[in-house]
């Protein structure tokens, strides 16, 4: 089979990239295709793919702004020429399945969550942008999301990376899908040997809906050392809000956050996420994840074994948690939380993953037997 595998943009490494470095692992000839590419933000797994971009890569600013030209994807992902291709991958968080594909080709949409700001994040993304671009969302909005709708049944087959986002997709867009949990690639990551650190730790990037603000604001009045990795429009008004005892060290390599990981204290998981690798980046490391009992996280951490929970985005339950975390700190078992995390490797992924294309491929030839 020829395999295309379409992403939605390449400008960093989050955990939707890592799932698309497994992909390309699964799938050597694959071609990726693309709205923006910045050649030297992407992996060398990644890299060595041939990747083609839409017509988005060529306009001015679009490696830093692209979600600028999200009413415009639409029509670039449209213009894309996959008739060559028997099997396609979408890695759907921005718009990436709105492909047009052959009729016998096969489309399986690995789906991160249906695009957040369109959908569950909209009051949130329009509070946190100028008044052009409010207003211009404002009437652009229900043409993207017909759109959205739409394009959702060009897909074949669906496969949620958790159960909170196949809840999203039946209710968006009315559609089934599969549960297979992301790759977390374990062997980056060394178990410590007994509980405890220096610090609290905050990874990702930094933008409204993962609430890095609780993080600050509770350790900040605790007087507890907090470092914050990542980057983002948030980052300004994080640094204004900040006590002495947080440091903000923005982008940080691989090495460097296992590093950064290995000597924390507890990860704080303030945000809504819909999987979240880090928490499972963090119990391979032995470390705890202090989380907001909703969404994946809720799928990723034990309450009370590989973590706990607190039940409201309000800083004083942030610093409630920070507390009954401390009193029960030595509890919490490190390799107990690396086994914990092991259930969520790569080799998982792909043997699930698998499956599913399998299954896909069988139900497709079933259809094409019956006309």
């Amino acid at each position: 089979m020829r395999v295309a595998l379409v992403h939605y943009w390449l400008v960093g490494m989050a955990g939707g990239e890592r799932v698309l470095e497994a992909l390309c692992r699964m799938y050597p000839q694959a071609d990726i295709f693309t709205h923006v590419l910045d050649q030297a933000a992407i992996s060398p797994v990644i890299a060595t793919h041939h990747i083609e971009t839409t017509f988005i890569h060529r306009l001015p600013g679009s490696k830093k702004h692209y979600q600028r030209y999200l009413p415009l994807m639409p029509l670039a992902l449209e213009q894309l020429d996959l008739t060559g291709y028997d099997l396609i991958i979408s890695s759907e968080s921005g718009p990436a399945k709105g492909v047009i594909t052959r009729a016998d080709s096969l489309h399986i949409c690995y789906c991160h969550t249906p695009m957040r700001y369109i959908w569950d994040t909209w009051p949130d993304y329009m509070a946190s942008v100028g008044p052009l671009t409010r207003l211009g969302m404002r009437l652009l909005l229900p043409g993207l999301r017909r759109w959205d709708l739409t394009s959702s049944f060009r897909v074949d087959h669906f496969v949620a990376n958790s159960r909170t986002v196949a809840r999203r997709i039946h209710k968006h867009w009315r559609r089934e899908a599969a549960v297979v949990y992301p790759p977390v690639n374990i062997a980056s990551f060394t178990a410590r040997r007994r509980a405890g650190g220096d610090f609290y730790l905050c990874l990702g990037r930094l933008t409204h809906y993962k609430r890095v603000d609780l993080a600050v604001r509770a350790c900040s009045r605790l007087n507890r050392p907090l470092v914050v990795v990542g980057e983002g429009e948030a980052l300004k008004a994080l640094q204004a809000e900040a006590a002495p005892c947080v440091r903000f060290l923005g982008r940080q390599g691989d090495a460097a956050v296992a590093d950064l990981l290995a000597h924390s204290r507890a990860l704080l998981f303030p945000g809504e996420e819909d999987f979240g690798i880090v928490p499972l980046e963090a119990a391979a490391s032995g470390v705890p994840v202090l989380a907001y009992g909703r969404g994946g996280a809720t799928e990723t951490v034990r309450d009370g074994i590989t973590g706990l929970f607190f039940a409201e985005q309000h800083v004083e339950a942030m610093e409630a948690a920070i507390l009954e975390f401390e009193r029960r700190e030595q509890g919490f078992d490190p390799q107990v939380l690396r086994r914990h995390a092991e259930n969520f490797g790569e080799e998982r992924f792909r043997r699930e993953f698998a499956r599913q294309v399998e299954l896909a491929r069988t139900a497709q030839r079933r259809i094409a037997e019956n006309q």
